[in-house]
């Protein structure tokens, strides 16, 4: 008996060393130097205009979290620091934060808004604008020609390199789109919709290879591109504030969110940022698909 115990204490301890292991070779270690421009009130997120990261992204600004809050005690904006960023397959947050220095913050550009400036957010009860786009196949596209379905919409672009903003969302379509063609009461009647707002890199060709990795089905799930101005106000109208640095037109700095619009073409509800789920989605297009 005692040496059974023991064997499955032992394996008990190789599987978790394994599991520690494959945990530890799918994390990714990059150092991050910039100046914060916002600490959140509860010291779990900072907004960080940070230098090229090698290896991972360009120049870029944008929130990291942290797993404590006593990472950012002492942390305010203006401070130059230099941190860990730790980049595993489903999370991204900085584990390491030191203060190097402190210097006064830009002004906002007068000559660069954010692409929301002038554009009214669209209330519940809103029709969504019929605005012109381009599909994957190249094909044009009015969003008015996805009246007669309700549309989960969401924004991103496909070089986004934070797993936790943009492929977040194309994983969370991916879990939707499997989970509308096993309810017999959705499936059919709600199309998911994903548009790019970097038409310079995201060609239809390149929407249509993004879409063939992840598996979308083109009868469930488009994916749109376009005239960047148009997209950008678009976009503003959800509330997505979309900013290009004008020497780097691959720093790309945006906020997240994602909608449900009615088969009538108006606009049901608005998540902000990332923490909403599939199953969150699939609750609230219920009564959108019954009604």
């Amino acid at each position: 008996m005692r040496s059974r115990a023991v064997f499955s204490i032992g394996l008990s301890l190789l599987v978790m060393l394994v599991m520690a292991c494959r945990q530890a070779q799918d994390e990714r270690r990059f150092t991050l130097q910039g100046q914060v421009i916002t600490v959140a009130p509860n010291h779990q997120e900072a907004t960080i205009k940070h230098e090229e990261i090698r290896g991972f992204m360009p120049a870029m600004t944008m929130p990291y979290k942290v797993r404590s809050a006593k990472l950012l005690d002492g942390i305010a904006p203006g401070d130059l620091i230099t941190a860990t960023l730790v980049v595993a397959t489903n999370d991204a947050y900085l584990s390491e934060l030191k203060k190097v220095g402190q210097a006064p913050l830009e002004s906002a550009r007068a000559d660069a808004p954010p692409a929301s400036s002038g554009f009214e957010l669209l209330k519940a009860g809103d029709e969504v604008p019929d605005a012109h786009f381009v599909d994957q196949d190249a094909r044009a596209r009015l969003f008015g020609s996805f009246k007669g379905s309700a549309v989960v919409l969401t924004f991103i672009y496909t070089r986004c390199p934070m797993p936790t903003f943009c492929p977040l969302m194309d994983r969370h379509f991916s879990i939707l789109q499997k989970k509308l063609k096993d309810d017999a009461a959705l499936n059919g009647h709600v199309h998911l919709v994903t548009v790019s707002f970097d038409p310079a890199t995201d060609t239809p060709a390149v929407l249509k290879k993004h879409a063939r990795t992840l598996g979308a089905d083109p009868k469930t799930w488009t994916f749109l591109t376009g005239n960047r101005d148009e997209v950008d106000q678009f976009c503003a109208r959800f509330g997505v504030s979309v900013a290009r640095a004008l020497d780097d037109p691959r720093n790309i700095t945006h906020t997240l969110r994602t909608a449900i619009v009615n088969a009538d073409g108006k606009l049901v509800k608005v998540y902000t940022g990332n923490e909403w789920t599939p199953e969150q989605i699939l609750a609230d297009l219920e009564p959108v698909v019954g009604s």
